[in-house]
């Protein structure tokens, strides 16, 4: 399944599942449970599927020797679970709608947890009846709805699904959804720049568990480059509510992760012994809480370590014994720095005040700074999150840093819009900022191999873009029969001749440089191939400007002369769909170019291919200069503020905006072309024709 196609099901499922909420009287953060517990039963349904024809084979194989064995028993050994004929997708969703079917989903579940115990309590059986109170075909007919999922659809596509109904229902629902979901572009970039690739992992605030599966994910796209017995994890979460815990549990089970998740309350429980335990650790806390008892957390090494926040000024006799800490932020950054082992790392999601926070909290910083535990602080942009709009700033730790310096990233300007409100970072933004740390540690293979991988996708995206020419070229002759309207589409053809000489050259870098460990040599090679590009492009978008302004001009025209015919001014059909494939190939260039765009990006901040401190992105600070700061963690004091500049001289200046001015133009005339149009039809309508 495509990333296109896995879209488009994910939205389809959605405003399906969605639409019958619309006629429960259920919240999303109730309906939530029963739509996540159906897409964990078909992606039971789904993998037993894959297995089945083995496990009967087991079965006849050992049917009536010494050996024999329950059918249950087999299934477990060779699928994890097993799924009597009552709990398959397809028995639920052949049965007549006047049966009870929310009883039959129970039932179903049942059978389920029956036979895999650490499912016991965890799958949502007895949620479908609430369903059924406004309106008794609802579990029938979102049963229905998801059985669009695919039946080859395999773990990493349903907790992909998983995942996007978990962040469109934490959208909806508002704060509440938002204590069980991180941004999946989030939790990608601290995973990708912590790298937990082996060992225990844990998440004292797992919510849904999100972070863990990030974990997982990040293991399989490296598994070619760990070392020997990396690749293993198991996973440790504490969730405070009942509910979000067997959210996590089901997510864990849809992605095929080793691991527990169990209720407690951070603060003042401790379940797995956290102190010194875990090599990974991961978690979005809560933000600011201030009601979390003193008395109860002062005597616990695992916040004590490095300092208790206290109030500033002391309690009364009378609320001895009832103080609160003045916020739980640093008990959280205690937790992430006590439980540790040697050499482990943390990331951890926290309010940007924690990052200046005075007094008590100052102290803390102070400490865990001169003991070397800070790796690196990255302020994210606003608005990454669907339910608060508080800024935020990432944490990073590492008990094995080789020195004392600190990473300072401001990514607050490296976004991608999504809607009006929400933000997040894309895939090449993530790993674009994730290198800076690879850098950092002196990991410079690790950026010429990012730059390689953008020039390879850049070149299939451009190979796919010239497949498409020749068609539009013939589609461009058949609309445009003027001298100027065929010059144009000639001169777009000459364009894309140049692009087999870049491949060429292209292919003679891979040969020469592809598995070159001299990364000097392979990096001036970069910077040289990516430059050839530059003319291309600067070029072809030429070109495609000129044909979009010849094709505005020939529509302007079939509009003139169908007016002065006494025919309403309208397009033809022909001219219509060559704009939108225009449309389409602009597009489409513009997607290759990309690629490259993020190769520029690269090059033009780090050009050694080595670490080195960029104005307004990143700066590496010593102690020394944190101190000069009063101890601050905030980026912002560090990288400080570039002036942008467009680089441009006064003559590229004036003829760009002179461009630009041609373009609005064109705009206008368009704009008067419809005007005339709209009054003709309204007229027409009206009968004063």
């Amino acid at each position: 399944m495509t990333p296109v196609e896995l879209k488009k099901l994910e939205n389809d499922l959605w405003a399906a599942a969605d639409n019958l909420r619309a006629n429960s009287d259920l919240r999303s953060s109730e309906y939530s449970t029963p739509v996540l517990g159906l897409i964990f039963l078909r992606f039971a349904d789904n993998k037993y599927s894959r297995y089945e024809t083995a496990i009967l084979e087991e079965y006849q194989k050992l049917k009536g020797t010494r050996r024999e064995k329950p059918l249950s028993e087999i299934a477990i050994e060779k699928c994890g679970f097993y799924l009597p004929d009552h709990a398959r997708y397809d028995h639920l969703l052949k049965l007549p709608e006047e049966q009870d079917i929310a009883r039959a989903i129970k039932e179903a579940m049942n059978a389920i947890e029956e036979y895999k115990p650490e499912l016991q309590g965890v799958l949502p059986k007895d949620a479908y009846a609430d369903l059924t109170r406004t309106d008794k075909t609802i579990p029938n007919q979102l049963l229905k709805s998801l059985a669009d999922i695919p039946r080859n659809a395999s773990g990493d596509v349903f907790g992909q699904i998983y995942e996007y109904f978990l962040g469109e229902f934490a959208r909806s629902e508002g704060q509440k959804g938002g204590e069980f979901f991180t941004p999946r572009s989030v939790v990608r970039l601290m995973v990708e720049i912590i790298e937990p690739h082996h060992g225990a992992v844990f998440d004292p605030a797992c919510g849904s568990g999100g972070m863990f599966v990030q974990s997982a994910q990040f293991i399989e796209r490296h598994r070619d480059v760990l070392a020997a017995g990396d690749g293993d994890i198991y996973v440790y979460g504490q969730e405070k509510t009942l509910e979000t815990v067997k959210l996590a549990r089901m997510n864990l089970a849809v992605n095929g992760l080793r691991g527990e998740v169990r209720q407690a309350n951070a603060y003042y429980e401790d379940p797995y012994g956290a102190f010194g335990r875990f090599d990974f650790v991961m978690a979005n806390p809560p933000f600011n809480v201030d009601d979390v008892s003193l008395s109860r957390v002062e005597g616990d090494e695992r916040f004590n370590t490095y300092g208790i926040p206290r109030k500033k000024t002391k309690a009364k006799k009378a609320d001895e014994g009832k103080e609160t800490v003045p916020n739980a932020n640093y008990l959280w950054i205690n937790l992430f720095a006590t439980s540790l082992k040697p050499g482990g790392r943390a990331a951890l999601v926290m309010a940007n005040s924690a990052s200046d926070a005075r007094h008590s909290e100052a102290e803390i910083r102070r400490t865990l700074i001169e003991n070397n535990l800070i790796y690196g602080m990255l302020t994210l942009p606003s608005n990454m999150f669907y339910t608060v709009t508080l800024p935020a700033t990432l944490w990073f730790f590492d008990k094995g840093k080789q020195d004392d310096r600190i990473l300072f990233v401001d990514a607050r300007n490296v976004y991608t819009q999504i809607d009006r409100a929400h933000r997040e970072f894309s895939e090449e933004q993530i790993q674009n900022l994730a290198v800076i740390s690879h850098l950092r540690r002196g990991r410079r293979e690790r950026f010429v191999g990012l730059i390689d991988g953008y020039f390879e996708q850049g070149m299939a995206r451009l190979t796919e873009n010239e497949a498409q020419v020749a068609p539009v070229a013939d589609q461009l002759r058949a609309v445009l029969d003027d001298a100027e309207g065929r010059q144009a589409v000639d001169e777009l053809l000459d364009r894309w001749v140049g692009l087999e000489a870049l491949r060429e050259r292209h292919a003679a870098y891979r040969a020469e440089h592809g598995a070159t460990k001299d990364v000097d040599r392979r990096n001036e090679a970069q910077h040289a191939l990516r430059q050839a590009f530059d003319p291309f492009f600067a070029k072809l978008h030429d070109s495609l400007k000129r044909l979009d302004k010849t094709v505005r001009h020939h529509e302007k025209r079939q509009a003139e002369q169908a007016r002065a015919q006494g025919r309403r001014g309208s397009t033809d059909r022909q001219t219509k769909e060559l704009k939108a494939t225009l449309e389409t190939l602009h597009a489409e260039v513009k997607n290759a170019e990309s690629c490259f765009r993020h190769i520029h990006w690269l090059q033009e901040r780090f050009p050694e291919a080595s670490y080195e401190d960029v104005t307004g992105l990143c700066k590496l600070a010593s102690v020394k200069e944190i101190e000069e700061q009063d101890w601050s963690l905030n980026p912002g004091r560090y990288v400080g503020v570039v002036i942008e500049e467009d680089g441009k001289t006064e003559e590229e200046f004036v003829a760009e905006l002179l461009a630009m001015n041609e373009e609005l133009k064109g705009l206008n005339d368009d704009a008067r072309v419809l005007e005339a149009v709209i009054s003709d039809n309204i007229a027409q309508l009206a009968g004063e024709e």
